[in-house]
């Protein structure tokens, strides 16, 4: 690999890191800057290390959230464990499920979480009443494995689709929903890692240099989210979700 390609990686996993850590959406800055820097590497490959990367920062990410605030543990902990379980699944269908038959539908999904936060200014800003505990276990639980199993088949949005579930349904501020899918997105990334480790699809140097960049940058985004609170979080989470939509939009209809 050369220097400036080597180079280009390690920025894009900073970038990555910070995105991820803040709002979800770090694979849109790895993914592509990886496919670009290794064409001669299998897609497996492309991924595997993409997620042996990005796991080390959410973990950080995660971590640094749990110091400092009170993360929702009985929700972040039953979505986590559901999500683990279903992305094997979702791995197994991708393989003949065509993507093209999803995209559009993840493309309006996301539209619609965009509206839906726009209008509502107060969307996520505080944090309302819980559910009764019985019920947010089990919805967690339904979250997780939809979520989990999304993840596993096509990626793309996953996290802010955990960002606006977390929001919408268990009435979580956007600090406390993005703390508590830094949980499930590690799950994810482990479930993942469980196929591409044993299958050889993972670069480890590359990605273990790519990955102290990705808990630097994470660590960024978390203490910028911690120190600014669910308006930053809510700000990023609708800059990332209008990327994503642009770029899913130009691969649906380009």
């Amino acid at each position: 690999m050369a220097e400036a390609d080597l180079i280009l990686l390690l920025v894009a996993a900073l970038f990555a890191g910070f995105v991820d850590a803040v709002a979800g959406g770090g694979g849109l800055i790895q993914v592509p800057t990886l496919l670009m820097a290794l064409p001669a590497e299998a897609p497996a490959t492309v991924f595997g290390t993409n997620k042996l990367s990005s796991i080390f920062g959410t973990g950080n990410a995660a971590l640094r959230y749990a110091r400092r605030i009170s993360l929702p543990w009985e929700i972040a902990l039953p979505a986590a464990a559901a999500a683990f379980l279903c992305s094997f699944g979702g791995a197994a269908v991708m393989a003949w499920l065509p993507k093209e038959v999803v995209r559009p539908l993840v493309l309006g999904l996301l539209v619609l979480v965009i509206i839906y936060t726009v209008i509502k200014p107060d969307f996520g800003v505080v944090a309302g009443s819980r559910l009764e505990p019985g019920l947010e276990r089990r919805w967690a639980l339904w979250v997780g494995a939809a979520l989990g199993f999304y993840d596993g088949f096509f990626g793309p949005g996953a996290g802010s689709f955990m960002i606006f579930a977390f929001v919408r349904l268990f009435r979580l501020d956007f600090l406390h929903a993005s703390s508590a899918a830094k949980v499930v997105n590690f799950a994810t990334n482990a479930a993942a890692l469980a196929y591409f480790v044993p299958s050889g699809h993972v670069l480890w140097i590359t990605g273990l240099a790519m990955a102290l960049f990705n808990i630097a940058g994470a660590l960024i985004g978390a203490r910028l989210a911690l120190r600014h609170g669910s308006g930053f979080v809510r700000w990023v989470f609708i800059a990332v979700a209008s990327v994503l939509i642009a770029r899913l939009g130009y691969d649906t209809f380009a």
